[in-house]
């Protein structure tokens, strides 16, 4: 018998009982399914058993770790499906490639027709899978047999991935013999995926899954069309480069075709930010460059550039900082637990910022405000500012898009950008790279640098963070008149080998360590990539440090 304690209350259970039987005992005390377990803080698949005495906390897809078997899961039954309904000799792939309107974009290629009448055929198969409560299996082989199986089935981009993973074991799951690699665990059974559908969408399908905010609803697809079209773009980027995938880039950096890689981005990232220069020259009535985005998007060092961008063509760019027009500390609102907001619209003083938008685009002089993070209060010390022809504001703040921010500026004098780090690879064809992790992973790199701060504050903020971008900034995306992504396809190479020290001071016993050991598994697939080659006006180095700009 092992002693296993469950919030607080020890129970005895023989040697050899799963974590299956347990969660199924307490199960009706929880409002979601229960899809893995924290044995002593690590996290366990509900197939394992008690071997030892324990503490056991469970978790439900109402949680990132549980969401995310739910969600890897639900994409080996789909993969399933579909190959059974179309059949295997007759597909020539199909890959995961990234998120858009809260589902999975899918492109499948072969010898048939994708058309939604097909894809109700693959739903329906699914369902089928779901009411057998098929077991998803689990096994371990060694990593060279896995890059050979790979290869027979055809999945090259996992065989080149493996090719430089250093670990000596890969785990395979499989549905009834269909077997694939997965990045990270698993739920018990096909049973527990209730809740999904598959929509078409452009060349392919939107696989549509759960939220965190809701694990037993399907939300709508609303489509997402500006982001759509810059994350196919970037697939095309990725084309040029011939980087497809993690297994791509290592095969690149293992060639030494790493600094030809670094310049190629490089330079199509400029070309870009020159091209919206030019749009921003051609409309002379735009006074106005607003641009937002999400954390760690890159935004100060996009906005220097596209400033540079701007004075080639003739124009007099000024940078202006919403944070600028913050409200005096004292007045600050706060947020439900005391702690004051920076991140809703109502910590600016709108009115204020109005009324100088409004003075300047009428040729008055205005004497610019810069606020004292120190002292937290809004000072003046004679920067004085007039528009002439030639003069345009770049103003950069998270809620730039927001009209409610300017709502008294017309919107013929507002040109709007939204900018993201998009992460353009994935991992392989059935694994993506969110995007929320390479800014999560830049974030980090730069706090530490910047503020001092560890990898375990970052990552226990992340989540306030990211609730701020759903409600101020995200809503308004669509709303830009262009979308620059600032993900960088060699980024990751290099941010590893800051990330990982960072990673690894994260104490097991803390909540945070499960988080940090994903992120170090995740980073371990990269070959690293030296920082001496990144130009110093390089997004990157606004994080890793060395830029020529002010970030």
């Amino acid at each position: 018998m092992k002693y296993i304690t469950i919030g607080g209350e020890q129970r005895e259970y023989p040697t050899g009982t799963s974590y299956l039987q347990i969660a199924q005992e307490y199960q009706s005390g929880y409002e979601n399914d229960i899809v893995l377990v924290s044995v002593d803080g690590k996290l366990r698949e509900l197939y394992k058993t008690v071997d030892r005495n324990c503490t056991l906390e469970f978790i439900t897809t109402a949680e990132k770790p549980g969401m995310q078997a739910y969600q890897r899961s639900a994409k080996l039954i789909m993969l399933k499906a579909f190959f059974d309904v179309v059949g295997r000799d007759r597909i020539e792939k199909v890959s995961v490639d990234f998120s858009v309107g809260k589902g999975l974009f899918v492109e499948a290629r072969g010898d048939f027709e994708l058309t939604q009448e097909l894809l109700d055929k693959v739903k329906k198969k699914m369902y089928e899978y779901v009411s057998q409560e098929i077991p998803i299996m689990k096994r371990s082989v060694n990593t060279d047999e896995a890059v050979s199986l790979f290869g027979r089935h055809g999945m090259y981009d996992k065989a080149s991935l493996f090719k430089y993973r250093m670990a000596s074991r890969v785990n395979l799951y499989s549905i009834g013999g269909f077997e694939d690699y997965f990045y990270g665990y698993m739920v018990q059974n096909t049973g527990y995926i209730r809740y999904f559908d598959l929509i078409m969408y452009e060349q392919g399908f939107i696989l549509m899954l759960p939220t965190l905010s809701n694990p037993r609803h399907v939300p709508p697809f609303e489509p997402s069309r500006k982001l759509f079209e810059v994350l196919r773009e970037s697939s095309r980027w990725g084309a040029r480069l011939n980087v497809h995938n993690v297994g791509a880039l290592n095969d690149e950096i293992a060639r030494g075709n790493a600094n030809d890689l670094i310049l190629i981005q490089e330079a199509l990232q400029e070309k870009k930010i020159g091209q919206i220069a030019e749009m921003i020259a051609e409309q002379p009535e735009k006074k106005f460059v607003m641009i937002a985005g999400p954390s760690s998007s890159g935004k100060t060092t996009f906005s220097h550039r596209l400033c540079i961008q701007l004075r080639a063509l003739g124009l007099k760019p000024h940078a202006i900082g919403v944070d600028d027009y913050f409200v005096n500390r004292v007045d600050s609102p706060r947020d439900a637990q005391g702690n004051y907001n920076y991140e809703i619209l109502e910590c600016l003083d709108i009115r204020q910022f109005n009324q100088d938008m409004t003075d300047l685009l009428a040729g008055k002089t205005v004497e610019m405000p810069r606020y004292n993070f120190i002292t937290g209060m809004r000072e003046y010390k004679g920067d004085m500012l007039t528009l002439g022809e030639e003069d345009i504001l770049v103003i950069e703040g998270i809620h730039c898009l927001n009209d409610r921010l300017s709502h008294t500026l017309s919107r013929d004098n507002k040109f709007k950008i939204y900018i993201s780090a998009l992460t353009q690879l994935n991992i392989d064809e059935h694994n993506r790279i969110p995007t929320t992790d390479g800014r999560l992973i830049r974030r980090m790199v730069r706090d530490a640098r910047t503020r001092g701060a560890t990898a375990r504050d970052t990552i226990r903020r992340w989540p306030s963070v990211r609730r701020g971008e759903e409600e101020n900034i995200f809503p308004y995306q669509e709303d830009a008149d262009v979308m620059f992504n600032s993900a960088l396809v060699y980024e990751l190479a290099v941010l590893k080998q800051y990330a990982q020290p960072l990673l690894f001071q994260i104490p097991k016993e803390c909540p945070e360590y499960l988080e940090a050991k994903r992120l170090l598994k995740f980073l371990d697939y990269f070959l690293g990539i030296s920082s001496e080659d990144i130009p110093n006006n390089s997004i990157v180095r606004e994080f890793i440090g060395g830029s020529c700009f002010k970030v």
